[in-house]
């Protein structure tokens, strides 16, 4: 196909994306107020599995056809995006207020189960293997915290229940139209997705750049282009709730879906090649997000500026080593 038909495909794809989060996160909002639940509850579930899946396709169809690599580049490049760029881009739009329980309970999980990635995946630095691997059963491993993170939820949107019972917040839409416009919000996030990556990716080819750039921007941009967008319409709403819940919600899911189901499934992954600075930036970004939310609950536009700045600086580095 030619360039032109590429790009229009490409603007195209944006455009459907971008519409499609619009509805996704209007939908999502007005489910939580008709459930009586707390929106960054939404974030963690519905917004986070929903803009998870394109990694989770990736992650699938890489296993299956031999491509190691890609799978951890995918999940530990995701979570680096989402955090560093995507937050930070999103505090520059409308600074993040944050609730004692995210600084508490859901920001330490995510780095808990980070670190637990870092720690199942360094055998040789450990001394508990020859080689560094992530085996099946440390992919069931991963599936047993993300069990205990599924109650954790249930916990807290009991809880939640109890308390919004007496907010007087009015749904946009009924249950119904909110749940319909959800669904057609992800799906027009999904294939808006899929458009933008077949498309940048075609038009990278066919001007003769090499697949090693297109992996490190097209798809790794590409798979966390639905929390991208998202998170940038939820931070221009002013729904921190749902931003913040999307981001911690997408770096757990990445974690124990993307990588422990396929790892659970296909069996073991050997990577051929990897970067300890990524394992450090993976630690590192939620370890900046949690210091950045201790300060006055919030993470400001300085912070957030912060936060790009040390992506871009991370980026430089992937790029010279």
């Amino acid at each position: 196909m030619t360039i032109l038909l590429q790009t229009l495909l490409l603007v195209f794809g944006f455009v459907l994306l971008i519409k499609g989060a619009d509805l996704f996160v209007d939908g999502a909002s007005s489910t939580a107020t008709n459930f009586r639940v707390p929106k960054t509850l939404i974030g963690l579930t519905i917004i986070a599995f929903g803009t998870s899946a394109p990694e989770l396709a990736v992650s699938i169809k890489a296993l299956a056809s031999g491509s190691t690599d890609m799978v951890l580049g995918n999940v530990i490049g995701s979570n680096i995006l989402n955090i560093l760029l995507i937050l930070g881009l999103a505090a520059l739009i409308h600074p993040l207020s944050i609730k004692s329980d995210t600084i508490k309970k859901e920001i330490p999980i995510c780095i808990l189960i980070s670190t637990l990635l870092v720690t199942l995946f360094l055998d040789v630095e450990l001394k508990s293997g020859s080689a560094d691997v992530i085996t099946r059963s440390d992919g069931i491993t991963i599936l047993l915290f993300f069990a205990v993170f599924l109650y954790y939820l249930i916990s807290m949107a009991i809880k939640g229940h109890k308390k919004e019972r007496k907010s007087k917040e009015k749904p946009k839409w009924k249950l119904g139209k909110s749940l319909l416009f959800t669904g057609i919000g992800l799906l027009g996030i999904i294939f808006g997705s899929n458009f933008v990556v077949d498309s940048a990716s075609e038009i990278a080819t066919l001007v003769g750049v090499s697949e090693r750039v297109i992996a490190l921007t097209v798809i790794a941009l590409g798979t966390s282009l639905p929390e991208l967008v998202t998170t940038v319409v939820a931070a221009r709403k002013g729904e921190t709730g749902l931003v913040l819940g999307n981001i911690l919600g997408s770096n757990i899911f990445n974690i124990c879906i993307v990588l422990g189901i396929p790892v659970a499934i296909f069996g073991t992954v050997t990577p051929e090649s990897f970067a300890v600075l990524d394992l450090v930036a993976l630690i590192g970004s939620a370890l900046l997000l949690f210091v950045f939310s201790l300060t006055k609950h919030k993470i400001s536009r300085l912070e957030g500026l912060l936060m790009l700045t040390a992506f871009f600086v991370y980026y430089s580095l992937v790029f010279v080593s």
